[in-house]
């Protein structure tokens, strides 16, 4: 496997903060991966992904993307390269879809012919049809059709790294189960990295290859879904997915099955 994003002994500290937002963090994410970071407010779930496009940089330790210390890389150059999908979605309200979309590959100075293609291939991916909304403006179009605009712009560069911070946390629920159906039906198809900030345990359970828990800064635990189900770490852990409703019944203690 080949590692996407690797976090070096990470710590990040904000004045104020009784802990560190991250305290000696060390983990790696494969290519390919959907990672869901999980946790309480505070816990520094929003923090680790803007450690990886340089919204943040860390007191201690080093951030490697595809290998490289990105406190070596120019962040405007790092972040043309990392899709970045948040909750206000932030689409510029005087732009039409299409030129909201073609944002990044324009700076690229893409020919024009390529953008209208690219354009149009990412709005067929997000299930908007593009002679209908291409021309379109953001406040011509409801939550959810903002939030795919948003993923399609994010994609538009062909980043091989996409960073979500809680996107669908302000939509209803309708619209946020369709949306998360069409983000795995995207990942499976693009072998494209994918991490995926949220504060629900049903969606990071549904979305998630790897489900990252963080409390207090710390990692909790880092596994597959079913790993966390059957085998939770600590009791922190183990009360996450019972307020879920997503504990495998018979498990006696963290760590243990019965």
């Amino acid at each position: 496997m080949v590692t996407a994003v690797e976090f070096k002994n990470v710590s990040k500290r904000f004045e104020g903060m009784p802990h560190p937002a991250l305290n000696r963090v060390n983990l790696t994410i494969e290519r390919g991966e959907l990672v869901c970071v999980l946790g309480t407010s505070g816990g520094g779930k929003s923090t680790f992904i803007k450690l990886i496009n340089r919204l943040h940089d860390p007191d201690e330790g080093a951030v490697l993307v595809e290998g490289r210390d990105v406190h070596e890389v120019d962040p405007v150059e790092l972040r043309r390269g990392i899709g970045y999908v948040i909750q206000q979605i932030g689409l510029f309200p005087h732009m039409t879809v299409r030129d909201n979309v073609a944002t990044v590959p324009k700076i690229l100075k893409w020919d024009q012919t390529r953008i209208d293609e690219r354009v149009d291939y990412l709005l067929g991916l997000v299930d908007l049809d593009p002679d209908e909304f291409r021309d379109r403006y953001p406040s011509q179009l409801s939550g959810g059709q903002q939030q795919r605009v948003g993923i399609a712009r994010a994609l538009a560069a062909k980043p091989e790294i996409m960073l979500f911070d809680e996107p669908f946390g302000a939509l209803d629920a309708i619209t946020r189960a369709t949306l998360q159906d069409e983000l795995l039906r995207i990942h499976r198809g693009s072998n494209k990295t994918f991490i995926f900030v949220t504060h629900d345990v049903a969606e990071a359970f549904k979305l998630g290859t790897k489900v990252l828990v963080l409390d207090q800064g710390k990692v909790q635990q880092y596994d597959r879904p079913e790993i966390i189900r059957t085998q939770p770490a600590n009791p922190f852990v183990r009360e996450l997915p019972e307020a879920g409703g997503w504990l495998t019944p018979g498990i006696t203690e963290p760590g243990t099955v019965a």
